[in-house]
C-alpha cells in the first residue's frame, strides 16, 4: 500500500507551472545558520506573545521581593551577580510556582531586559552582557537540572493519561521557558564565538567542553534532547515543544561538533595524517562562482519573435523547463545564422555581431564565473567568449571559431578517477590487446600500445584517493589479519563521543527525526500525521476574528518551516561529521536512515511546486522578537496587517532555501556510489520531481539536483536521454567529470540489478563487524544481534524486497503499508513494524514475529537478512539438546556424508 501510494503520489501533477521563469539568480548565500536576529526570532511562536509580559511581571515581583528598583540596568555589576545567585538558589526550591517565577525572571534577563530599552541594538547588547553573567554563575547547569525534572514529570503515566488528547500551548508552558533560556545562552555563545569576540573566547571554550562532556547523569545533552524527540514520537510525552527541542539540539550539535569551516579543516587534517594531499577545491566556494542555469527559449517565443503574423501548430506544443526538443531552436536560429556563417561575417576577431542567434543564446545560457578561467578567458576580445560562454553549438559561428582549449577551461571542477576505474581500464585493455589479465597488478603496461600508455598516465594524474578509501582499506586489513595489524588508538573527538553516546539507540533516533520531518513537510496531510507537532503553537482558545485566523495560519506555516530547517540541518551535520571521523559510522547512520524510508520522504517533500515553497514567506516582521515588544506597537488589524513577503526586500525565504539544499545534500550522501539506492530513485520516479527543482535559480541547489539526475541517467533509458538533452548539457557543464564514467549511456557493468541485494548485505556486514569490534557493549544494546534490531531489520527486508521487485521491472510491489509509513520503520522501542503485506513477506521467508524460524533458517535466510547480526544471536540451548548433544554430533556430523560437488 505504501509503495503504491508513493508511486501514485509521484505520478501526480509533476508539470511545470511556468515555463518562462527566467529571472535573476537568488542572492542566497549558504551558511551554517541565518543571522543571529533571525535565529533568535524563530525560537518564539507568534502565539507566545502574551508570555513576554509574564516574564516582565516575574522580574518586577522578584525585584520587589529583594527591595530593589525593577530596573536591571541601574544595578551595578556586583548587585547584578548577587541577584542572579539568589535566582539560581530559588530554582532549587520545591514549590513549583516559586521555582518557575525565578526561571521566568532569568529568561527576561537572557532576552536582554527588553522593557528597559528603545532599540534592537540595546536589547542585543544586554543579552550579550547578561549571558556572560548567567553562564559564569551556573545558570546553564541549573536549567539542565530543571529540564531533567520536567522530562521525568512529563513522562509519568498519570500525566500522559491526562494530556494524551487536545494538547495545546498551555501544557508546555514551563518546559518552553527552560528550553528558551538554554537556547538563548547556546546561540549567543555560538554567535560571539563565530565573530571572534574576545569577551567570549574563554567562556566559549569552556561551554563547548561542557556540552561535549556527559552530564551528571551520564548522558550528553544532545542525547537527552534526542531522547525527548523519541518520547514525543512514541506518544509518551505529546506536550513536548518540538520546535524548541530540535532548535536547541541543532545549535548544541553545531557548537559541539563544528560547522563548515571546522569540517573542512578536519578533513584536510585527517587526510594529511594518513598520507594524502589536502583538498584544494571546496564545493561551497566553487558554487559561489557559478551562475544558475536559465530556462532556454521556448519554441513559442522564438516563432512569435521571428514570424509574428504566422501561426505554427508546433508553437502550441508544451515545452518543459530545460527539456524541450532542440530541433525547433536550431532550425530557427539556422535560418538567420546560415547566410552569415556562409559569408564568414561572424568573426572571432571582429567587433561586430551580425547574427541574432548568439544574442538569443547568451540571453538564456548564463555563464558561471569560474576562478580558473578568469585569467585566461577575460583577456580575450572575442565575441564568442562572451556571447557563447558555455560553449554551446551555434550555427552562426565559423567552424574553427571556438578553440578546443577553452572547453576545458570552462569546467568548474578538476576531473577525478578512482583506483577501481584505473584497474578496470587496464583489465579491459589487457584482455583486448594481449588476451590476459593480471589480478592485483595496478601498473604493468607490457605489450600494450602507446595510446593506452598515455591514457593510463592521464588517469593516474587525475586519480583521487578519498579518506573513506583509506579507512575502508584499514578495516579490511584488520579483518584479514586481526592479530598482526595494529589498530590506532581511538581518539575521542567530539564526533566520536557523540557516536558512542547515540549508538545504542541510533535506529530509534533516526526514525524519530524522520517522523518529525514528515509531520512538518508541506506535502504531509494532517489526517495522516501520526504525531502533533503543533502542540506548542495552538492556543487554548481558537481565534475568533479573520485577522487572528490569518495570523495563526501564518504562524503554523512558519512553525513547520522552522522544524524542517532544524531537522534537516541536524541530519546533515551528523552525516558529515561521522563520514570524516570514520566512514563506517557514516554508513551505519545512513543505512538506518534508508531503512526508515528517508529517500522517499525527501522525494515526497520535493513533490510540490518548489518555486512557491522557496518564495513563500510565512512571517510577520512586526510580530518577530524583539520588534514585537520594543517601541510603540501598531494595531495588527485591517489595513495595518502586513505580511513578511510584502516588507522583505528578498524574493525568497532564507530558511526554505536552506532546508531544500540540506535535504538535497542528505539525499546525495545517502545515494552516492550506492547502486541499490540509486535504483530507489528510479523506482520512485524521482526524475520529473528533481527536474522541477531545477526551476529554482540557485547554482548550489541546481548542482545537487543535477548530481542526483546524473546518478540515475543510465537507468532511465535512451528515450529519456534523447528528450532531455538540455538537462544532460547542464550536468556536463556543472557536475564534476569522472574519467571513464559511462554515466550517460548505461553500459556500466555495475548497473546490473541482481547485484543490489548483495551490495547492501556486504556493506551491512562490514559495518556490523566494525561496530562489534570497537563498541561491543553499545552494539549489543543497539540490537545488532538482539531484540531491538527488529525494526531496522524489517525495514531492511522491505527495502531489499523493493530492490528485488525493481530487478524484475516492477515499481509497485514493495509492500502494502500506509502512506504514513515513510518514517515508520518501527516503533521507538524497536518493536516489530509493518502491516499485513510486510508480515506476509516475512512469513514467506519463514519469519515469525520478525525472527527466522529455527526449522528453516537456511543460507537464503541469512542472505535475506543481510548478515545483520544473526550470527551473533544469543541462543538458549534446551536441556534436552545439551543432554543429547553427543548423539546429535555422531549422527548429524560424523556419520553424515556430503557430496560437496552436488552441493
Amino acid at each position: 500500500m505504501m509503495l503504491s501510494s508513493i508511486n501514485n503520489s509521484f505520478e501526480q501533477d509533476t508539470h511545470d507551472v511556468d515555463a518562462n521563469c527566467d529571472g535573476p539568480d537568488l542572492d542566497f548565500l549558504y551558511a551554517d545558520v541565518d543571522s543571529y536576529q533571525n535565529e533568535i526570532a524563530e525560537l518564539y511562536s507568534y502565539t507566545e506573545f502574551s508570555e513576554f509580559q509574564m516574564n516582565v511581571k516575574a522580574f518586577e515581583d522578584q525585584m520587589e521581593l529583594y527591595d530593589l528598583p525593577p530596573n536591571w540596568q541601574k544595578q551595578d555589576a556586583a548587585s547584578q551577580r548577587s541577584i542572579v545567585m539568589k535566582l539560581v538558589d530559588q530554582l532549587e526550591v520545591s514549590d513549583r510556582a516559586f521555582r518557575m517565577q525565578a526561571a521566568r525572571c532569568i529568561l527576561y534577563l537572557a532576552q536582554g531586559c527588553w522593557a528597559e530599552v528603545q532599540s534592537d541594538e540595546e536589547q542585543h547588547q544586554n543579552t550579550r552582557d547578561n549571558v556572560i553573567v548567567l553562564y559564569e554563575l551556573g545558570v546553564f547547569s541549573s536549567f539542565i537540572d530543571l529540564l531533567n525534572m520536567e522530562i521525568e514529570t512529563a513522562c509519568s503515566p498519570d500525566i500522559v493519561a491526562v494530556k494524551i488528547t487536545n494538547v495545546t500551548l498551555v501544557d508546555s508552558t514551563d518546559i518552553r521557558v527552560i528550553l528558551s533560556v538554554l537556547y538563548i545562552i547556546t546561540e549567543t555563545i555560538r554567535d560571539e564565538r563565530e565573530k571572534g569576540s574576545e569577551d567570549y573566547k574563554q567562556l566559549a571554550e569552556s561551554f563547548v567542553q561542557e556540552i561535549n562532556s556527559p552530564l551528571p547523569d551520564g548522558e550528553l545533552l544532545a542525547v537527552k534532547l534526542l531522547g525527548m524527540i523519541t518520547r514525543f514520537c512514541s506518544g509518551a510525552a505529546p506536550q513536548f515543544p518540538m520546535k524548541k527541542v530540535v532548535l536547541l539540539l541543532w545549535k548544541v550539535s553545531l557548537l559541539g561538533l563544528g560547522g563548515m569551516d571546522v569540517l573542512k579543516n578536519l578533513k584536510n587534517e585527517y587526510r594529511v595524517k594518513v598520507g594524502l594531499d589536502p583538498i584544494t577545491e571546496d564545493t561551497l566556494e566553487v558554487t559561489k562562482c557559478m551562475r544558475a542555469s536559465s530556462p532556454p527559449a521556448t519554441a513559442t517565443d522564438i516563432l512569435e519573435n521571428q514570424y509574428p503574423k504566422r501561426n505554427f501548430k508546433r508553437s502550441l506544443m508544451k515545452q518543459r523547463f530545460l527539456d524541450e526538443p532542440e530541433q525547433i531552436d536550431m532550425d530557427q536560429m539556422g535560418n538567420e545564422g546560415g547566410p552569415n556563417a556562409n559569408n564568414g561575417s561572424t568573426s572571432t576577431g571582429s567587433g561586430t555581431n551580425t547574427g541574432n542567434g548568439e544574442d538569443e543564446l547568451s540571453q538564456y545560457y548564463r555563464p558561471f564565473d569560474d576562478p580558473s578561467a578568469s585569467t585566461s578567458g577575460n583577456n580575450s576580445n572575442s565575441n564568442t567568449a562572451t556571447a557563447n560562454p558555455n560553449n554551446q553549438p551555434s550555427l552562426t559561428q565559423a567552424a574553427a571559431a571556438p578553440p578546443a582549449v577553452q572547453i576545458t577551461a570552462r569546467l568548474p571542477w578538476t576531473p577525478k578517477v578512482r583506483q577501481k576505474d584505473i584497474d578496470q581500464f587496464l583489465d579491459i585493455s589487457r584482455n583486448k590487446f594481449i588476451g590476459y589479465s593480471l589480478i592485483g597488478d595496478h601498473e604493468s603496461l607490457a605489450g600494450l600500445p602507446q595510446p593506452i600508455h598515455e591514457g593510463f598516465k592521464t588517469l593516474q594524474r587525475h586519480m583521487y584517493v578519498s579518506l573513506a578509501d583509506m579507512q575502508i582499506k584499514k578495516e579490511e586489513d584488520i579483518a584479514r589479519n586481526p592479530i598482526s595489524t595494529h589498530e590506532d588508538e581511538i581518539k575521542l573527538t567530539p564526533a566520536e563521543i557523540l557516536y558512542q553516546a547515540i549508538l545504542p539507540n541510533l535506529p530509534q533516533y533516526m526514525i524519530a527525526l524522520l517522523k518529525v520531518l514528515l509531520a512538518a513537510s508541506p506535502t504531509s496531510k494532517s489526517k495522516t500525521e501520526s504525531i502533533n507537532i503543533m502542540a506548542d503553537v495552538l492556543p487554548k482558545k481558537m481565534p475568533l476574528t479573520a485577522t487572528q485566523s490569518t495570523k495563526l495560519t501564518v504562524d503554523m506555516g512558519r512553525h513547520k518551516e522552522i522544524i524542517v530547517k532544524a531537522v534537516s540541518a541536524i541530519i546533515l551535520l551528523y552525516l558529515k561529521h561521522f563520514k570524516i571521523n570514520h566512514v563506517y559510522q557514516f554508513e551505519f547512520m545512513s543505512q538506518h536512515l534508508v531503512f526508515a524510508n528517508c529517500i522517499p520522504l525527501v522525494l515526497k517533500f520535493f513533490n510540490q511546486t518548489i518555486t512557491e515553497y522557496v518564495n513563500t514567506k510565512n512571517s510577520i516582521p512586526l510580530l518577530d522578537f524583539p520588534s514585537c515588544v520594543i517601541g510603540e506597537q501598531p494595531d495588527l488589524s485591517g489595513d495595518s496587517f502586513v505580511y513578511g513577503g510584502e516588507m522583505s526586500d528578498k524574493p525568497y525565504s532564507w530558511r526554505n532555501v536552506f532546508s531544500c539544499i540540506n535535504l538535497l545534500r542528505i539525499l546525495n550522501k545517502l545515494i552516492k556510489w550506492k547502486h541499490s539506492r540509486v535504483m530507489m530513485l528510479v523506482v520512485f520516479k524521482s526524475a520529473p520531481i528533481l527536474k522541477k527543482t531545477l526551476k529554482v535559480r540557485h547554482a548550489m541547489m541546481q548542482l545537487y539536483v543535477l548530481k542526483l539526475l546524473k546518478m540515475q541517467t543510465k537507468y532511465l533509458g535512451r528515450q529519456w536521454r534523447k528528450s532531455n538533452m538540455k538537462t544532460l548539457s547542464a550536468i556536463y557543464s556543472k557536475v564534476r567529470h569522472r574519467l571513464n564514467d559511462d554515466w550517460a549511456f548505461g553500459n556500466d557493468l555495475e548497473s546490473r540489478p541482481w547485484d543490489f541485494q548483495a551490495e547492501e548485505c556486504t556493506l551491512r556486514a562490514c559495518v556490523d563487524r566494525f561496530n562489534l569490534r570497537r563498541y561491543p557493549e553499545a552494539t549489543q544494546k543497539c540490537g545488532a544481534g538482539g531484540n531491538n534490531g527488529t525494526a531496522a531489520q524489517n525495514a531492511e527486508n522491505a527495502q531489499q524486497s523493493n530492490m528485488h521487485a525493481t530487478g524484475n521491472g516492477s515499481a509497485n510491489s514493495g509492500g502494502d503499508r500506509d502512506t504514513n509509513g515513510y518514517a515508520n520503520g518501527g516503533s521507538s522501542g524497536g518493536g516489530t513494524a509493518g502491516s499485513g503485506q510486510q508480515q506476509q513477506q516475512l512469513h514467506d521467508y519463514g519469519v515469525e514475529g520478525g525472527f527466522p524460524s529455527d526449522e528453516i533458517l537456511t543460507h537464503s535466510d541469512f542472505a535475506f537478512f543481510g548478515h545483520s547480526g544473526w550470527w551473533d544471536r544469543k541462543v538458549e540451548l534446551t536441556d534436552y539438546f545439551k543432554a543429547n548433544y553427543a548423539v546429535w554430533l555422531e549422527e548429524e556430523v560424523y556419520n553424515s556424508q556430503t557430496d560437496w560437488d552436488a552441493l
